[in-house]
């Protein structure tokens, strides 16, 4: 006996095939016998052409019933049971969904949890912080107005009490990236998708390091079309950006240029940065977004004044806000027509149509 369905649909169409042919040849030799075995092809072509109507209609309604649980409608029902290979298929399938069900709303409880452990963990970091750079803070005001203490001395203390003040910004900026990236990853973030106008994303952007480039004697160059924009979110568009500026800063020299550059075309809207520094090495480019990753040709000390934050998280910050928003960002090297790299270039790309 055949108990694969889909063999014994294909002998009954074969052997309904054959009477068929057998039919046609008695027929035509005039043979009245063939009338009755012509009937019994004809009801058994009736049969399995009902058979497989059936079953097809099965199949379309346990991928309805699919569909609809793939969209989040309802849960599939498994009250239904039959026997049978399709409802042994159904009551399995069925229980996969269950099982992707409970998965799914365990993973959004941990979700949950972990935002709220991860604003937890911010408060208590940031506010012992705080309270440490005022005082450090106030005690250099302090020792600054000290009299009748020899001034080497006191100089000497200013300069240590300078450096644990570098050292406290660049413990704050390093715990407040940290949290940022764990928030994304935990998908805890909730980006809007609203249009963003790209000028007042650039001076959102640039406005945190004004005082920093003019201590660092570096041109910030703006070139904006008009008429920019690009659905994303606004602040945190600004947070990726910001980032991107500070890494260009921290590599250029005195006298240099940091240039921002927006259009937009029919496939997408670009914003590209570069800088007149000493550009990334051709081993560092296939690295230069990995988490702590420090470049061979770093040569800013990362405890200066103008660099709190040079511990290589910066650009990997920037990367997960921007592919957060389904954008893309590239870094490569800025050449002259001799081929000569003049500095870093790094390419923001937010796609009209994501294929």
């Amino acid at each position: 006996m055949l108990r694969n369905p889909e063999l014994a649909r294909f002998a009954a169409c074969y052997l309904a095939a054959a009477l068929a042919c057998c039919i046609a040849a008695q027929l035509t030799a005039g043979n009245p016998a063939a009338l009755s075995v012509a009937a019994a092809a004809v009801v058994l072509g009736a049969v399995v052409a009902l058979f497989t109507r059936a079953r097809y209609r099965a199949l379309a309604r346990l991928a309805a019933e699919l569909d609809r649980c793939l969209s989040a409608e309802r849960p599939i029902r498994i009250e239904r049971v039959r026997e049978g290979e399709l409802a042994i298929l159904e009551n399995e399938i069925a229980k996969l969904l269950q099982k992707l069900s409970v998965s799914v709303e365990q993973l959004e409880r941990e979700r949950g949890l972990l935002a709220d452990a991860l604003a937890d963990i911010s408060h208590q970091l940031k506010t012992p912080l705080t309270s440490l750079r005022l005082m450090t803070e106030l005690a250099r005001k302090q020792t600054a107005a000290l009299e009748g203490v020899d001034g080497d001395a006191r100089e000497g203390l200013m300069r240590r009490l300078r450096a644990i003040e570098r050292l406290q910004e660049q413990v704050m900026w390093l715990t407040t990236a940290l949290l940022k990236l764990a928030r994304i990853d935990a998908g805890a973030i909730s980006l809007e998708r609203t249009p963003v106008d790209v000028g007042e994303l650039v001076r959102r952007a640039a406005a945190p390091l004004a005082i920093a480039f003019d201590l660092a004697d570096v041109e910030l160059s703006v070139d904006v079309e008009d008429g920019c924009s690009f659905p994303g979110d606004l602040a945190w568009t600004a947070e990726a950006l910001t980032n991107i500026l500070k890494n260009c800063l921290e590599h250029t020299p005195a006298g240099g240029r940091v240039s921002i550059r927006a259009r937009e075309d029919a496939l997408a809207l670009r914003i590209r940065v570069s800088d007149t520094g000493c550009g990334i090495a051709p081993e560092d480019l296939p690295h230069i977004f990995e988490r702590f990753y420090r470049g061979r040709r770093e040569h800013v000390d990362s405890t200066s004044e103008l660099n709190p934050s040079g511990v290589g998280i910066g650009l990997a910050l920037a990367r997960s806000l921007i592919t957060a928003q389904n954008g893309r960002l590239k870094a490569g090297n800025e050449q002259d027509a001799s081929g000569t790299i003049t500095g870093a270039s790094f390419e923001i790309a937010f796609f009209k149509t994501v294929v």
